[in-house]
């Protein structure tokens, strides 16, 4: 039995080293708990550029018709990399104190969810593992309104996997944002709203997305108080 159960550990621990290996590599996207927008923040989205550089050099129309929009419209689900899907690579990188199985799932941990501010304990199951969601901070339906029908279907798939667009967040946050943009829906967490629209304007510049006026308007009243 001993021997079994440390094989497992042994199995456990060479899968977090996988899985932390590929968070490293995604790392231009990691959670920064300023609640300011700082400048190296800004380097890491924009390089030399502000933010608010950024988000004025975005084109600003009406939304597309919603025509055809469906979730398969960026490809069937998450996608994998060495065996470990988006979903738990996301997990991985914004959970404290995971323990992650040898199949790369992430079996509990906390979050601290930026949307709320209130810590999470996550546990996976049936019943418990939609406590935490991996919310698209661009939503794929806002995107698909606002370019995405115009990008290769391929472009679309790495749209909806990129870790630059994704963040775990508390599921009921995510469920009241549905596919609202910062027009409609901001997180309650004033602290993490630099953060947020900062995170869109860099997914929208990077998939030549657009915003309407009123989502500019949004935007730009949030980054004027960072």
């Amino acid at each position: 039995m001993k021997s079994a159960y440390a094989r497992r550990r042994v199995i456990a621990l060479l899968m977090s080293v996988i899985v932390a290996g590929y968070i490293f590599l995604v790392q231009q996207t990691a959670n920064v708990p300023s609640s300011v927008l700082s400048s190296e923040l800004e380097q890491q989205y924009f390089g030399e550029l502000s933010a608010i550089e950024v988000l004025n050099s975005l084109e600003v129309k009406g939304r597309a018709p919603k025509t055809n929009y469906s979730r398969s419209q960026f490809g069937d689900g998450w996608s994998k990399v060495g065996g470990c899907d988006t979903r738990n690579v996301i997990l991985a990188r914004d959970l404290t104190e995971t323990v992650i199985d040898d199949r790369c799932r992430v079996l509990v941990g906390v979050l601290n969810d930026p949307y709320t501010g209130v810590a999470i304990k996550f546990s996976r199951g049936a019943t418990t593992s939609d406590d935490v969601q991996i919310d698209h901070v661009v939503a794929l339906s806002d995107a698909w309104q606002k370019g995405a029908q115009q990008i290769s279907y391929e472009k679309r798939i790495s749209f909806s996997n990129d870790p630059l667009n994704l963040l775990a967040v508390s599921g009921s946050a995510n469920q009241q944002k549905g596919d609202g943009d910062a027009a409609t829906w901001l997180p309650s967490n004033r602290g993490f709203r630099c953060q947020y629209v900062a995170r869109q304007v860099a997914v929208k510049h990077k998939y030549s997305l657009w915003i309407t006026q009123a989502e500019k308007v949004a935007i730009s009243n949030v980054l004027k108080a960072c």
